[in-house]
Parts: structure tokens; sequence; C-alpha cells
């Protein structure tokens, strides 16, 4: 018998395999799970060169897995002053006005849209701290920024504009940019002169970035992105060492993409490294509550809402369906009602053969009727439970006042979906929340503001979110998201439970040993 490279003994093993729920003991080769059991079942796997690790008081699981994640893009949408500390407008001037200049630019990110204590977003608000300097200010959600007079004028924006997707240049009764941009076309405007960091710096941030989300137990990232150089710099950091974190990437496929665009993205699934591959296609079906953008049923308290990303619905329906015939995944970004009642619709034109191949990221707010067609069609529910900090349990935030006490009422639905029979993968969403992979297992089991009020997961609905569900999320419940000989070895223990120990304690717990491809990544 083969000597294994790494054994991993003493720990209450949480399988999360029905053939063998528990163990004790875990043996490891090239990267696989050769022996699950008892120290019996690994002893004979054990020879000169293998690392023997004793995890006495820890409990193993399968390797925790982030379900939607920004660790490429997040590099620029974190870039600057960080802003998420931020809680009223006094503390926004303040800290703008003492922000460290990059080419003489203010760039900050994390800005909470409860900031503006119920004002219009608005340059007004920022000009006399940022005292002349162009500022680019991204909010939190990731699809609305805020841009100083002397920034616009860099971008050369004077007035509203008109885009293939859903963005706008808000501007006031006189036509005038006010400076806030909403979704992705209108702050690329800005954001494209910006300055950024060089090429060897976001490639050693990225190395740093993957490194810490180890540290938290993460083993592997669903990556809703594939912008600029990304496959590039991930091919430049595996030149020196493996990725601690292992990498599924789906590019974005935005309106008006015609066949040949559609053919490019098909063409690019074949792209991969040791431990990162492309596979599947990000789409937006609309933007944010706080925007303005979610796609709703019925129009927020602003009268917005009621327009999807896609201009043309029915255009996203056959861009899909041309991806799904080519035997490519999709996750599509839907938050607000009417944009996951038409995902649903969506995938339920493409027949049986549908079932566990798409998705929909986010799920903010949804009705009953919706929540079993989630089971019924097979659609996976990724949501992001540290979300839910962005609001408040008496709806006073900017969320729940744009939705309304009724909609705000139906927020964050994970328990009901699985209760359901969806199945339900948890993620972050880094960096619009922190990549802790503790605190998304915790939050799932206490959410907080509005879904304070809702169900919450149980501490194995919880666990199994990170592991088995995001396995059948990526389509790789046959390789991973159980502990089990012939599957990869990504393996997370921590100094407690995750299951039965007490939410609050399960966000701070100590992360033993994080393994990732049959490789210590973290060791604590």
């Amino acid at each position: 018998m083969p000597a294994a490279d790494l054994v991993l003994t003493g720990s209450r093993v949480r399988t999360l395999d029905p053939a063998r729920p528990e163990a004790t003991a875990v043996a490891v080769k090239d990267g696989l799970i050769v022996a699950v059991g008892g120290e019996p079942e690994v002893q004979d796997w054990r020879g000169p060169g293998t690392e023997t690790v004793d995890l006495t008081g820890a409990t193993l699981t399968p390797g925790l897995v982030d379900s939607h994640s920004h660790p490429v893009w997040g590099l620029e949408m974190s870039t600057g002053l960080d802003l998420s500390a931020v809680r009223d407008l006094d503390a926004l001037r303040a800290a703008l006005a003492g922000a460290r200049r990059v080419e003489g630019w203010i760039i900050a990110w994390g800005l909470d849209h409860n900031a503006f204590g119920g004002r219009a977003v608005d340059r007004a608000l920022i000009e006399d701290a940022v005292a002349g300097a162009p500022a680019f200010i991204r909010l939190y959600d990731g699809h609305s920024a805020l841009a100083s007079g002397a920034a616009l004028q860099a971008a050369k924006i004077t007035g509203p504009r008109t885009f293939a997707q859903r963005s706008e240049i808000v501007c006031d009764a006189e036509g005038r940019p006010t400076g806030h941009l909403i979704e992705h076309a209108a702050m690329d405007l800005v954001g494209a002169i910006v300055p950024r960091p060089s090429y060897s710096e976001r490639r050693a941030r990225l190395g740093e970035l993957l490194s810490a989300m180890a540290a938290t137990g993460l083993t592997g990232a669903h990556v809703m992105d594939l912008g600029g150089d990304c496959l590039e710099l991930l091919a430049a950091v595996e030149e020196t060492r493996d990725l601690p974190v292992r990498l599924l990437l789906a590019p974005w496929c935005m309106p008006g993409a015609g066949t040949a665009e559609l053919g490019e993205l098909v063409a690019l699934q074949k792209e991969s490294g040791r431990l990162w591959r492309v596979g599947g296609v990000k789409f937006f079906m609309d933007g944010t509550v706080e925007g303005g953008t979610a796609w709703l049923e019925h129009a927020d308290c602003h009268g917005q809402g009621t327009q999807a990303f896609w201009p043309d619905p029915a255009a996203y329906t056959e861009a899909v369906r041309h991806l799904h015939t080519a035997g490519v995944r999709t996750a599509t970004h839907a938050i607000g009602d009417a944009a996951v009642r038409h995902v649903l619709d969506t995938v339920e034109s493409l027949g049986a053969g549908a079932r566990l191949r798409h998705r929909i990221e986010h799920i903010e707010t949804v009705p009953e009727d919706q929540i079993a067609r989630f089971a019924k069609l097979g659609v996976i529910a990724s949501m992001q439970p540290p979300h839910t900090a962005y609001t408040r349990a008496d709806h006073t935030d900017e969320w729940s006042k744009r939705l309304g006490d009724e909609r705000a009422a139906r927020a964050w639905r994970c328990r009901d979906l699985r209760d359901a029979g969806a199945v339900l993968a948890l993620g972050s969403d880094w960096p619009i929340a922190h990549y802790d992979a503790r605190q998304v297992l915790a939050t799932a089991r206490a959410p907080r503001g509005a879904a304070e009020a809702g169900r919450s997961l149980t501490g194995l609905m919880s666990l199994e979110g990170c592991t088995t569900h995001a396995a059948v999320a990526a389509g790789e419940q046959d390789v991973s998201g159980r502990i089990a000989p012939g599957l990869r070895a990504d393996l997370t223990a921590f100094g407690l439970d995750p299951v039965e120990a007490p939410a609050d304690e399960v966000a701070e717990a100590p992360v033993r040993l994080t393994v990732t491809g049959g490789k210590i990544t973290h060791r604590g």
C-alpha cells in the first residue's frame, strides 16, 4: 500500500457522507481522500514521508466554500479608504477630509447607503470635505457610486446618457449630474480613469487575500466574475505556488450579447489552472434595492424598481437557453421578486434537463408562491446571510424603507427555501460583506436586521450550505462537499463543533487547520 501524504487523527469528523456520517481519522494522498474511519483504517497508510497531524479536540468538516465571492475584481472594488464603519454624514465627511490621495484622487469603498440619513446621494454633501479633489466612492452594494464634481469633469460627464443595460447617471431637475452613478455602465465611466494598483501590487494582494480567506476555513470560492486580467493574475500566482483557495469562475454575460459573444463565453469554459477553472456564466436580472434597480412586481416607495437590468427580458431568456444548450451552467443575480420570478420562468422553459444546472444569486425578497418552485424546478438558491447586517429590524434602513413593510418581511428566506426542499448554497459576496466563512455560518443561524424576524437555519443546514449544497451549486457533488474516499481532500478543522456550538461562538471559532487539494494552507 502506498504511503499517504497526510494523516489527520484525533478529531470528530463530520463527513456529511450518509454512508459514514462520523469518523475520527482521515488519510490523504495526491490531493484525494484515501481513507476515512478510525485509527485502524488509517494506520496502514502511514509511511516515512507521511505528515501526521493530531487534531484532538477539533471537529473536522468538508472544506468550506464561499458560494459567491469576488476575490479578483474585489481587489479593485476594495481599493482606497475603507468606509464600511461610517454610519453618518459627519463621519463620512471627516473620513474623506483626512483621506490619503492617490495621484490626486480620493478613492474609497464600502459606504453604507444608510450613512446618508435618508438624504439623496449627492456630491453636494461631500464637496467641501474633498476640497476640490476628484473623488470616487463605491457604495457597499457594488452597484452604485458617488463621484465628486472634479471626478465627473475628468470623466467628461455633463448630463444623462443612454446605456444598453439598466444604468443611470442621476441628474437634478436642471439636468446636472448629482454624482450618483447607478449600475456598472455608469460607474465605469469614472472607474475607468481612477488610478489603480499596479499589476505586481494586485498579484501580491491576491495571494495575501486568498491566504487570509483560507485562515477562516475556506478551501474554495465560486467567483462571480471574470474581469480584466483575472486569468493572467491567477496563472501568475500559480507559477510560484498553489492557490490557497480553489476557485470556480463565471464570466459575465451582459445585455446585448449576440451569438458571437455567447460563443466566446462557451469557449471560455475550457480555461483552467491547477486549482482554478472557468465553470459557468453570470447574468444580472436586476440591480439593488437601495439603488432603486431591483426588479420588483410593484414599484418601491420612490416609484422605482419596475424595470429589468436587461431592457428586453426575453433576450435574457434566449441567452440562457443558448448557453444551456451548449452545456454551460448559469448563475443570475436576482434580488427583487419580479427578477426571481422571471429567472424561475426561464429555467422552467428549459425543461427537465435544467435541474440543478442553474442558480439564482441573492434572492433578497421573494413571495410565498415562488418558494416551492426552487425545489420543483431544481433551481439552486445562492444567498449571502451577512448582507442582512445592512438592514434594521425596525425597518428604518434604506433597504426596508424602499420595499415597505410587507416585502421587507420576506427578507432573506433561507430557512423557508431549505424547508421547501431547495438546494441552498451560502456565501459572503466579498467585498460586499467580509469573506470570513465563520461569519457566513453564524449569520445564517442568527440573521440580522430585517431578517431577524424570519426563521434561521440549524447548525447542520448552515454547514451544508458551505459544503454539500455548495458542491451541488458548482456541479461538483461527485467530487467534493463530503469527506469520503476518492473525493477531493478539501478539509476544515475547527476548535469547536460548528453544528452544535452557539452561533456567536462559531463566529469566533478557532480554525485549527485548512487543507486544500491535500495541502495544508493554514495552521491555527
